[in-house]
């Protein structure tokens, strides 16, 4: 393989790896500086290891650093790394404070470079989603992707993974997953089926080296890195707080565009993404929406599904409900139908996959 990153970058890349579980110590310590991941290899290694035998041993390891014997068991896992002084290095990247040194990338620059060259949209939010809001993220992911963006999320359950599944059904467009661990490896675990369909068409990337486990400090600091690759970050279902909130703001910081979908006012489950919308980040209620956003009307538009041809009309009557409330009781309200007939309404149109049944009586229509 190629390299592109120099020896220097790859040394402090892996420095990180070998401090990491060390790093959540400093930052809760009053004396640990701000912007911890800015300082130079030393004075990150002063920070990190509070007495002076981790001190040494961080030193012993820069001194005996081999690049070519670390690039070499990269190799050997399929993974890359990509510095700041390499072409293929993203350059949202470089307006963060604290931009990684090197990115360890699986899926290969070039690969990366063409994925950062695009436009792209960082799509976060509950681990926890709605059907409502898995379906949301999932239909954002598929439409931007169809339009040539690259879908950048951060792999996690519910939100992140419903967007990069629907990125990888697209015809067209790319997917960029930023993981909080070594890029090798999937966390959660569950998500595998996600993380090998990204790879498809895209790549995973990690300022961690490989074999680095998840450590808490890691989840932030790899939110800075989805705000700074995208030109937009929307926010589907997000507490308040929560990690969501954290991207939005880094995304805040760097002049990017934030977004976010409406969703039921009151809900715990999505006060912090209406609270952006309060705040005046931008409404997003399909793809459509966000490439206004980026493009200013003028960019290209993903076609919008068709409408089905429902003829009969009472099942019309209640998919239409369906828009406007999302439990029987409501829809048989709305209606003016008996509960049987909008339980057999209901179980018609999910037969037809036009609707979706979820938790707690909830129904929602499918908007992929």
């Amino acid at each position: 393989m190629t390299a592109a990153c120099c020896d220097d970058c790859l040394r402090r890349g892996h420095l990180l790896g070998l401090l990491a579980p060390r790093i959540s110590g400093a930052l809760a310590r009053r004396e640990a500086p701000a912007g911890l991941l800015a300082l130079d290899d030393a004075d990150l290694v002063a920070a990190v290891c509070a007495s002076p035998q981790r001190r040494a041993e961080a030193e012993a390891f820069l001194d005996r650093f081999e690049p070519g014997a670390a690039r070499a068991a990269l190799a050997e896992l399929g993974v890359e790394a990509v510095c700041r002084h390499a072409g293929a290095y993203p350059t949202g990247l470089l307006e963060l404070a604290d931009p990684p040194a090197a990115l360890f990338v699986v899926g290969g620059p070039e690969r990366l470079r063409a994925l950062a060259d695009a436009p792209a949209a960082t799509i976060v939010g509950s681990r926890r989603g709605t059907p409502y809001g898995l379906e949301m993220a999932e239909a954002l992911g598929r439409g931007l992707a169809a339009a040539g963006l690259t879908v950048v999320s951060g792999l996690a359950l519910g939100v992140d993974a419903a967007a990069h599944r629907g990125a990888c059904a697209a015809p067209a467009g790319g997917a960029l997953a930023v993981v909080a661990c070594g890029p090798e490896h999937c966390y959660p675990p569950a998500n595998w089926a996600v993380y090998e369909a990204v790879l498809e068409r895209g790549c995973v990337v990690s300022e961690l080296p490989p074999r680095t486990p998840i450590f808490r400090w890691a989840f932030p600091a790899r939110n800075r890195i989805m705000a700074a690759l995208a030109r937009i970050t929307i926010v589907v279902e997000a507490r308040d707080p929560s990690g969501s909130l954290i991207t939005a703001d880094f995304a805040s910081q760097l002049g990017r565009d934030v977004a976010a979908v409406p969703g039921r006012a009151g809900a715990p489950h999505c006060a912090g993404s209406n609270a952006l919308l309060r705040d005046g980040a931008h409404v997003i209620l399909d793809a459509a929406d966000v490439l206004d956003v980026l493009f200013e009307g003028s960019g290209p538009r993903p076609e919008p599904p068709p409408e089905p041809q429902l003829h009969d009309e009472r099942l019309r009557r209640v998919f239409d409900a369906v828009d406007a409330v999302d439990t029987a009781p409501e829809i048989a309200e709305l209606c003016g139908l008996s509960a049987s007939e909008v339980r057999a309404a209901l179980g018609r149109l999910e037969a037809m996959g036009l609707v979706r049944r979820g938790g707690a009586g909830q129904w929602t229509r499918k908007r992929t």
